[in-house]
C-alpha cells in the first residue's frame, strides 16, 4: 500500500517594490558596497513602506499568487500556517489575517515562530496534517517585515535584512514525492548571541527600553557565523546520509539566505557545485522566514518532477534544520 505524503503543488511569492541598495546604506552607516558584498553577498534588499503595512500584507499577496497559479478556491483551504518573526500584532495571528484577506473562510490558522528556520518547521508541521489524512489543502507561508525590527544605525545588522514573503500549497499524493524527511533542532543556549532584548513578557516595552533601542535585532555576528556554518552544513549532510543521497543525486540545495559564505560552505559539505544551489541573497538579503519559499518562487521554472531538493536553515535562538523534498511537478 502506497504511503500518503504531502507534496508541494504550487509556489507563490511577493517582495515590496522599494529597493534599499548598498549605496543607500552607505549613506546611513560607515560601510561600503564592496565590504557588504564581500562578507555577505548582498547587493540590495526590499523594504515594505507605508502606514499600517504589516507582514500580513506580503503574506496575503504571496498566498494569492499560489492560489491563482494552482487554480485553487480559497474556500477549499483548511489550514494556514504562517512562519514569521514579525507578526502584525502579538494577537491575532498573522495567519488568521492572511486567511481572512484571501477568503479562506473554512480554514483555521496559527503562527509559528522559529526565526530563520520557521518555514522548515512550518512545512514539516503542515506535511504531518496532510500525511495523517486530517486535511487535503494546507497553505504554508513564510513572511517577515524585518525592517520593522532593524536599527538602521547599526552597521552589523542593517546591511543584512530585507522584507518579503513566500507561500506553498501542500496537497496529498501517493506517488513517491513530496516532503520525505526532516531533521529539526534547537538550542536555547544560543539566545544571548541573537535575540530581541525587549518587547516580550520578560522586558515589556517602556520608555527606557525604547530609548535604549532594545526593540531591534541584537546579533553577535562572529558567534552566529560560527554556529551557522557548522550546524547548517552538519544537518544537511545528516539528511543526505539518512536518506542515502549522494551529492550527484541532489538536484538543488535550497538554503536559507543569511550569508553567501555560509551557503557555499554548506554546498561544499554536500558535494554540490554552485550551479545546483539557489541564490537570492544578492537581491533580497535575509528575509528570515521567507528566504526558502522565495528561492522556490524564483527557481520554480527550473524544477522538474522528481528532483531531489534539500532545504536547509539556521536561525536565532538557535534553531536549525534540513528537509528532504522530492519535487512534485515540472516548473
Amino acid at each position: 500500500m502506497s504511503k500518503r505524503r504531502a507534496v508541494i503543488t504550487g509556489v507563490g511569492g511577493y517582495v515590496p517594490e522599494d529597493i534599499l541598495s548598498n549605496q543607500d546604506i552607505e549613506k546611513m552607516v560607515d560601510t561600503s558596497d564592496e565590504w557588504i558584498v564581500t562578507r555577505t553577498g548582498i547587493k540590495e534588499r526590499r523594504i515594505l513602506r507605508g502606514k499600517d503595512q504589516g507582514t500580513s500584507v506580503m503574506g496575503t499577496e504571496a498566498t494569492r499568487n499560489v492560489l491563482q497559479k494552482t487554480n485553487t478556491n480559497p474556500e477549499d483551504i483548511e489550514l494556514v500556517i504562517c512562519a514569521t518573526t514579525t507578526p502584525d500584532m502579538i494577537f491575532p495571528a498573522t495567519a488568521n489575517l492572511i486567511a481572512e484577506q484571501i477568503g479562506a473562510v473554512n480554514s483555521f490558522g496559527y503562527d509559528l515562530q522559529a526565526a530563520c528556520s520557521g518555514f522548515l518547521y512550518a512545512l514539516t508541521t503542515g506535511a504531518k496534517f496532510i500525511e495523517s489524512g486530517t486535511y487535503q489543502k494546507v497553505l504554508v507561508v513564510g513572511a517577515d517585515k524585518m525592517s520593522s525590527i532593524i536599527n538602521y544605525e547599526d552597521r552589523t545588522t542593517c546591511i543584512i535584512f530585507g522584507d518579503g514573503a513566500g507561500a506553498v500549497l501542500l496537497e496529498p499524493t501517493e506517488e513517491p514525492l513530496g516532503v520525505i524527511d526532516s531533521v529539526l533542532r534547537s538550542d536555547g543556549s544560543g539566545a544571548p548571541h541573537l535575540h530581541l532584548k525587549a518587547g516580550g513578557s520578560r522586558r515589556p516595552a517602556t520608555i527606557e527600553t525604547v530609548m535604549a533601542k532594545e526593540h531591534f535585532v541584537y546579533q553577535e555576528g562572529a558567534a552566529v557565523f560560527k554556529y551557522d556554518v557548522m550546524h547548517m552544513a552538519d544537518v544537511s549532510a545528516q539528511i543526505m546520509e539518512r536518506n542515502n543521497l549522494t551529492g550527484e543525486e541532489v538536484a538543488w540545495l535550497v538554503p536559507h539566505q543569511a550569508n553567501k559564505r555560509i551557503i557555499d560552505a554548506t554546498a561544499n559539505r554536500m558535494g554540490l557545485d554552485q550551479d545546483r544551489v539557489m541564490y537570492t541573497i544578492h537581491k533580497y538579503g535575509n528575509t528570515t522566514s521567507a528566504t526558502i519559499p522565495l528561492n522556490l518562487w524564483e527557481y520554480e521554472s527550473q524544477l522538474k518532477k522528481g528532483d531531489n531538493l534539500v532545504f536547509a536553515a539556521f536561525g536565532g535562538g538557535f534553531t536549525w534544520g534540513a528537509t528532504y523534498v522530492k519535487w512534485g511537478y515540472d516548473g
